[in-house]
C-alpha cells in the first residue's frame, strides 16, 4: 500500500508543477480558443492540461518500475508499456486537437487504433465471467471488439461530461478511488498478481487528477481540453479491460456448495463486468442522451450543444460550484455503491442505502428551486436617520431650527403670538425635515435589503 501511496502523490506532485508552466506555454502558443455559446465560462482560458497530466503519468510509472514490489509489474507483464504507448497516441491526438482543432471522425479512428495498440501488446480482455454461467471463453476477434469498444465508450464519455470546472477530473478520481479499493482488494485479498496493474493504474489516476484539480476548479485558470479528458479516460478504461478480462475468476476459489450460493460468491468476480460501466454512468447517461436528443433534433451526433446534464443542473438554479458537487455525488453514490456490494457479508445494507442516499441527493437536487429567505417578521426595521446622514439644516443640527420671531417656521405657522412662535416654527421645520429625510433613508434602506436578499439567494 504505501508503494501505491508514494506513486500516487509523485504523479499529483508532477501535474500540480507542471500546471503552472503548462498554461503559460498554452498563452504563448494561442491555444485560447473564443468563448463558444454553449460554455459557461465567460473569458477565454488556456487549454493543454494534459499536457502536464502525461508528465504526472509518465513519473508515476517510472517511479512505480523502480520500487521493490510494484516493479514486478513491469517485469511480468507488458500492460504498463502498452498502456504508456496508448497513451501517448491519444495524447498528441489531443493536443492537436485543442490547438487546431481535428474533426470528430478522424479522433474517433485515432481512438480505436490507441486501443488496437493496447491489443497487440497484450492489454486485451480474454475471458468474461458471467453470472449463472461462469467464464466464457472469447476469440481473440471478441476480445479485440470488445476492448476495442470499452475503450473507445470510456474516453467519449469522460469527453462529455467535461463541460464545467473540476468535473471531470474530480468524476474520474472518484471513480479511480473506487476502482483502486476494488482492485487491491482482489490483488491483496485474494494473493492474485494479475491485478496488480489495474491496482496500479488506478493509483496513479487518481494522482493526475488530485494534481490538477487545484488548478480547474471554479474559476478555472486552465483547461484539461481533449488532450487530458481522452487521457483520463484512456487510462480509465485500460485498468477495466486489465482487470475483467487479465484475472481468472477460478484463483479466487469462490465456487463451493450449492449453486445458489455459487451465483452469490461470484459476485466479486462479475462486479468488474458493471464496476467500468457504474464509473461512468453519469457521463455515458448523459453520452446517450445527448446522442439521442441531437438525433431527435436533426442535427449530427457530434454536434455540440447546452444540453448535457450540467447544463441542466445550472439552468435550474444551482450554482457552479453546487451543480460539480452534486454530479460528484452520483458518481460516489453509484461507484462506490457497487464496490461495497462486491463485499460479502455487507450487501444486505448496500441497496436501502443507496435508496436512501439516492433521495437525499434528489432533495438537495431540489433545494434551489425553493431559496432560503429570512420571513418578513424577522426583518428587524432599521431607524431611517440611520441609513443616510440627516439634510443640511435638518433636524438635529445646531442652529437648524432657530428660536425667534424671525424664523422660517413663524412665517410659515402663521402665527402673531411670541409665545407660540417658537413650537410653531419647530414643528414645521421638524416635520418637512423628518419627511425629507425619511425619502432618502428609505431609498438607501430598499436597496440595502435587496443587496442582502440577493447575497442570501446567491449564496444557499
Amino acid at each position: 500500500m504505501r508503494e501505491y501511496l508514494l506513486t500516487l502523490c509523485v504523479a499529483a506532485a508532477v501535474t500540480y508543477l507542471l500546471t503552472g508552466p503548462v498554461r503559460k506555454f498554452a498563452i504563448a502558443a494561442g491555444a485560447m480558443p473564443e468563448v463558444r455559446a454553449r460554455d459557461v465560462h465567460r473569458e477565454p482560458t488556456p487549454r493543454l492540461g494534459g499536457i502536464a497530466m502525461f508528465g504526472g503519468l509518465c513519473a508515476g510509472l517510472l517511479v512505480a518500475s523502480q520500487l521493490s514490489n510494484t516493479s514486478e509489474v513491469f517485469r511480468l507483464s507488458d500492460e504498463p508499456r502498452a498502456l504508456l504507448s496508448a497513451a501517448a497516441l491519444i495524447w498528441l491526438l489531443g493536443v492537436l486537437d485543442d490547438k487546431w482543432g481535428v474533426d470528430a471522425l478522424v479522433k474517433l479512428g485515432v481512438q480505436m487504433v490507441a486501443a488496437g495498440v493496447m491489443v497487440l501488446q497484450g492489454l486485451t480482455i480474454l475471458w468474461l465471467p458471467v453470472p449463472g454461467v461462469g467464464v466464457v471463453a472469447l476469440t481473440p476477434l471478441q476480445g479485440t471488439l470488445l476492448t476495442v469498444a470499452l475503450v473507445v465508450v470510456t474516453i467519449n464519455a469522460v469527453n462529455f461530461v467535461d463541460g464545467l470546472d473540476g468535473l471531470a477530473a474530480g468524476m474520474v478520481c472518484i471513480a479511480a478511488a473506487a476502482f483502486f479499493l476494488y482492485a487491491y482488494r482482489v490483488w491483496y485479498g485474494y494473493a492474485i498478481e494479475a491485478a496488480a496493474p489495474a491496482t496500479l493504474f488506478a493509483a496513479v489516476l487518481m494522482g493526475m487528477c488530485l494534481g490538477f484539480l487545484p488548478h480547474n476548479l471554479h474559476p478555472a485558470r486552465i483547461f484539461m481540453g481533449d488532450s487530458g479528458s481522452m487521457l483520463l479516460g484512456l487510462i480509465l478504461a485500460a485498468g477495466a479491460v486489465s482487470i475483467t478480462g487479465q484475472v481468472d475468476p477460478d484463483a479466487m476459489k469462490l465456487f463451493t456448495g450449492s449453486v445458489r450460493g455459487a451465483v452469490h460468491e461470484m459476485v466479486p468476480v462479475y462486479i468488474p463486468l458493471l464496476l467500468p460501466l457504474t464509473i461512468i454512468a453519469v457521463p455515458f447517461a448523459d453520452l446517450v442522451l445527448a446522442i439521442v436528443r441531437r438525433t431527435w433534433n436533426g442535427h449530427s451526433p457530434f454536434a455540440a450543444d447546452r444540453g448535457h446534464l450540467h447544463h441542466r443542473l445550472l439552468e435550474i438554479g444551482h450554482s457552479h460550484r453546487r451543480a460539480v458537487l452534486v454530479m460528484y455525488f452520483w458518481s460516489g453514490l453509484i461507484a462506490f455503491g457497487v464496490v461495497g456490494f462486491s463485499v460479502q457479508g455487507v450487501g444486505a445494507w448496500i441497496v436501502p442505502g443507496v435508496v436512501g442516499l439516492s433521495a437525499l441527493g434528489l432533495i438537495v437536487l431540489l433545494l434551489p428551486r425553493f431559496p432560503l429567505k429570512p420571513p418578513a417578521r424577522w426583518r428587524r426595521p432599521e431607524p431611517a436617520g440611520a441609513l443616510s446622514p440627516a439634510p443640511r439644516g435638518g433636524e438635529g443640527e445646531a442652529g437648524a431650527a432657530p428660536a425667534g420671531p424671525h424664523a422660517p417656521g413663524a412665517e410659515a405657522a402663521g402665527s402673531d403670538e411670541p409665545g407660540a412662535a417658537p413650537a410653531a416654527e419647530g414643528s414645521a421645520v421638524a416635520t418637512a425635515t423628518r419627511e425629507h429625510g425619511l425619502n432618502g433613508a428609505t431609498a438607501v434602506g430598499e436597496r440595502q435589503r435587496f443587496a442582502r436578499r440577493r447575497k442570501i439567494d446567491t449564496r444557499f
